[in-house]
């Protein structure tokens, strides 16, 4: 049966995943997010669609894979779902997915070869969390580490910028700042710290070994004690009069020199 209440309390509990308030499931939006969450095989609780997308041929296709899974597959009117969306301009297909597990323990048991992690500190907006998710996969990052000063790497904006990696990279969310430190030099892992003072460029390094580079906030970066707390530090050399880059961009230009010596 069709829901078109917006007060349905199914509806109330999508709108309070979308929100953050269920903190045991995250909400995916999109058809192509779906699929990659499925493909992840990540556990889905309920599917929300709208006629419009039954009536297409690809959302039709997962729709029928969502159901041949015994997931609750559920019809509500357009604008029921634009109550639940996210997004400005929604297809019309959301699930309500269990959190994949991203702590300590599981990251660490995914590191395979030798380590290229990334450390989030204080990443406060989630669509460039999420967009620094996705170069970080794409540059062959073994994992992500984001404090619990950073925004949640599993909200519906962040998810939309990663583009699936979110649901394939090793996450670590929730670390203290010290903790994350203190397991790289555990593991040999040397990090490195961006510092527009900094004698050595980014180039200028060995990222071949194990490395972890350290981004701070998009405003302020990180503090002079968290930069010293660092086994090394790096600038990316700008042209005057440009003083900084967008964190992300930052991290690109970082993680695509580690690839570079990496493939050598």
């Amino acid at each position: 049966m069709k829901i078109t209440s917006r007060q349905n309390p199914l509806v109330q509990h999508a709108r309070a995943v979308r929100d953050g308030r269920e903190p045991e499931l995250i909400f995916v939006e999109g058809v192509r997010l779906a699929e990659e969450a499925t493909s992840a095989g990540l556990q889905f609780e309920v599917a929300f669609y709208t006629n419009r997308v039954a009536r297409d041929e690809r959302g039709g296709r997962l729709l029928d894979a969502l159901r041949k899974a015994n997931t609750r597959v559920v019809e509500v009117s357009e604008s029921v779902f634009a109550s639940v969306a996210d997004t400005q301009s929604p297809q019309g297909l959301a699930l309500l997915a269990q959190r994949p597990r991203a702590d300590r323990s599981a990251f660490e048991a995914a590191q395979q070869g030798v380590p290229l992690v990334v450390v989030l500190h204080r990443i406060n907006n989630p669509a460039n969390a999420g967009a620094m998710l996705r170069v970080a996969e794409a540059a062959g990052a073994s994992g992500v580490v984001a404090t619990a000063d950073s925004t949640d790497l599993f909200a519906p904006k962040a998810l939309r910028g990663a583009m699936g990696s979110a649901f394939r990279l090793p996450l670590w969310l929730n670390a203290r700042f010290e903790d994350a430190l203190a397991w790289c030099k555990a593991h040999s892992i040397s990090t490195v710290a961006t510092d527009l003072r900094a004698a050595d460029k980014h180039t200028d390094i060995d990222w071949t070994s194990p490395r972890a580079i350290i981004l701070g906030a998009e405003a302020g970066g990180l503090t002079d004690d968290e930069t010293a707390a660092a086994t090394a530090r790096i600038r990316i050399p700008m042209r005057a009069p440009v003083e900084s880059l967008n964190v992300t961009t930052a991290l690109a230009v970082v993680l695509y020199e580690a690839a570079r010596q990496r493939a050598r």
